[in-house]
């Protein structure tokens, strides 16, 4: 059933497009609705294996070409079309009160949620290509036509950067099909590819991965997509579409050249802990929240690397777990900060601290410090548990990295309390608020509630029992080849 998440959404993105407007959220919330009922229903089903990547459907496409329709999952895949359909649910809660052209905004919103399933279930590589590519161009409508500060710059910055990394993911494809005659994941994977060959294939099709991973220096299109793209479209970006190029660099980068990754692992390592540090260090310079927010990804996102880059499986589980715990906690941060926007129009800091907002907004101040605590890795939310598994699992390989990422971590903390502060609880002098702005419609609608308490709820069920996610991502982990054995 996991394959209906792809129909379903696909089906829904039809709908929306075609049926009176007012229908159209309602449809778009029985899709987002069902795919997540469905990845929460394969996840926990009985008897599924989640330690090897089994058929779920494998179809004859282009015979010619050895192309196949041919879907598969893991504890892996699924724990990612998991987070997917929460993201994407929470994202149609946030923008029940869209009145601009909802049709085509829902349309291009479950476009997005439906190649990302497609990308998460695909075991053929042209297959996965496909709905890779598929997720770019309705990225670049959601923000060039409901985005805000500079939408049309941040669009078109997103798209070619994405399609800049899809052009080298294309020529590792291309290379792999070529040298073992065959686009099924299954078999490359146990396909022996020359040192010599994935020495130089393994870079190209990584960074084509990593790119939209938000991996330093090519990090940049991240903050300023963020900042223009609608509050669905943030949390779209943060939730999933990030997780699309970290999810590409395990399945199919790390797995497909082996020995390339080895002769590459360090420089991986180097870069993720510069991203950490470095995208930490800018948000605290920021005066934008949102802009706060999106560096704040970026520095979470070098977590996922580092894990991948230990090669071991404490690191890689605890990465994966840090895909899912980043996609909803990254999700709830950009739903907050838009909800504030669009009652305030207004995302400075400055300006922001003058309003005392936790006096007219308690529901989205509460939610924003549940938020901020998560994404600061404190003890009892997904963060902390994601991020020191990766913490351990980098200790056994790169020892020096953890001691630097440190560093990371606490300017995370200041980056974080600083928004916080400013945001909701006001330039205090004397203990006094200046200025309090009374904010028309303060109140969180139901909508809101809802989205909200769905990625709190989650954040806080695998941060308090992270067995849950690891009991079926770590089986997925042990049988990747290119871990240290």
């Amino acid at each position: 059933m996991i394959a209906w998440t792809i129909y379903l959404t696909l089906a829904g993105a039809l709908l929306a497009l075609l049926l009176p407007r007012i229908l159209a959220r309602w449809v778009a919330l029985v899709a987002t609705a069902g795919g997540f009922g469905l990845g929460l229903a394969a996840l926990f089903a009985q008897h599924t294996d989640f330690a090897h990547f089994t058929t779920i459907v494998r179809v004859p496409w282009v015979p010619a070409l050895g192309m196949n329709y041919h879907l598969a999952a893991d504890g892996i895949s699924l724990t990612m079309t998991l987070v997917t359909g929460l993201t994407a649910l929470a994202a149609v809660l946030f923008s029940w009160k869209v009145e601009n052209r909802p049709n085509e905004f829902f349309f291009w919103l479950l476009l997005v949620v439906a190649g990302s399933y497609g990308v998460f279930l695909s075991a053929d590589l042209f297959l996965f290509f496909v709905f890779y590519e598929l997720v770019i161009v309705p990225k670049y409508f959601l923000i060039a036509i409901w985005g805000s500060t500079n939408k049309e710059y941040g669009a078109m910055k997103l798209t070619l950067y994405s399609f800049l990394g899809g052009a080298l993911v294309f020529i590792g494809i291309l290379v792999a099909y070529v040298t073992a005659g065959t686009l099924d994941l299954l078999q490359l994977t146990q396909f022996q590819f020359a040192p010599q060959l994935q020495a130089w294939a393994f870079p190209v099709l990584f960074l084509g991965f990593a790119v939209l991973g938000g991996i330093w220096p090519f990090h940049t299109w991240a903050p300023t997509g963020h900042v223009a793209a609608p509050t669905a479209g943030s949390m779209l970006l943060a939730g999933i579409v990030m997780k699309l190029g970290a999810y590409g660099a395990l399945r199919v980068a790390l797995n497909l050249f082996p020995l390339g990754f080895q002769m590459w692992s360090k420089w991986i390592a180097v870069l993720a802990v510069i991203g950490i540090v470095y995208a930490a260090a800018v948000a605290l310079r920021q005066n934008d929240l949102k802009f706060v927010i999106g560096y704040s990804s970026v520095s979470h996102m070098g977590f996922v690397l580092l894990g991948l880059a230990t090669a071991n499986v404490l690191g890689v589980s605890g990465a994966v777990l840090q895909m899912f715990s980043h996609g909803v906690i990254g999700a709830l941060l950009f739903a907050l900060a838009g909800a504030v926007y669009y009652r305030t129009h207004t995302r400075n800091l400055n300006d922001l601290s003058l309003m005392g907002l936790s006096r007219t907004m308690p529901f989205i101040t509460f939610a924003f410090v549940v938020a901020s605590a998560a994404s600061m890795g404190i003890p009892g939310f997904s963060g902390f548990a994601a991020e020191i598994t990766i913490l351990i699992g980098a200790w056994k390989t790169f020892p020096l990295a953890v001691g630097i990422t440190g560093l990371g971590m606490v300017l995370v903390a200041a980056f974080t309390l600083r928004a916080l502060k400013k945001s909701f609880f006001g330039d205090q002098t004397g203990g006094r608020v200046r200025q309090e702005t009374r904010v028309p419609n303060g109140a969180a609608t139901l909508a809101e509630k809802l989205g909200a308490s769905l990625l709190i709820c989650a954040t806080l069920a695998v941060g308090l029992y992270p067995k849950l996610l690891l009991d079926r991502i770590m089986p997925a982990v042990e049988t990747m080849r290119f871990l240290h054995r």
